[in-house]
């Protein structure tokens, strides 16, 4: 049985933890019928820095499911990102549609 110090303390030890980490966002691509797959692997190698061989991993994951996951960050970062690839795509063209959503 916990005493009432050991609930304050646990309390406030987790409310610490929580500032030291700030919430952490997904940014998510979107399946579309017009961008293609070059594009989304040349977005993921960009944008998101991943190897090749990772960006053909979630682009088969985004046309295949729909959705595939980028990346984890901040949300700034993970705001950038969005934006970054929402111009890019626009730019070339192409509708592909990026979101973030906090992690649970």
């Amino acid at each position: 049985m916990n005493t009432e110090f050991e609930e304050s303390l646990e309390e406030l030890l987790g409310e610490e933890h929580e500032k030291d980490h700030p919430p952490l966002y997904k940014v998510l691509l979107h399946n579309d019928d017009y961008t293609t797959m070059d594009f989304v692997v040349e977005v993921l190698v960009s944008i998101f820095h991943k190897t090749p061989e990772e960006a053909m991993d979630i682009m088969l994951s985004v046309h295949r499911k729909g959705v595939g996951l980028c990346g984890v960050y901040t949300h700034e970062i993970a705001e950038s990102k969005v934006e970054a690839v929402t111009l890019h795509a626009r730019t070339h063209g192409f509708p592909l549609r990026t979101t973030m959503e906090k992690e649970s």
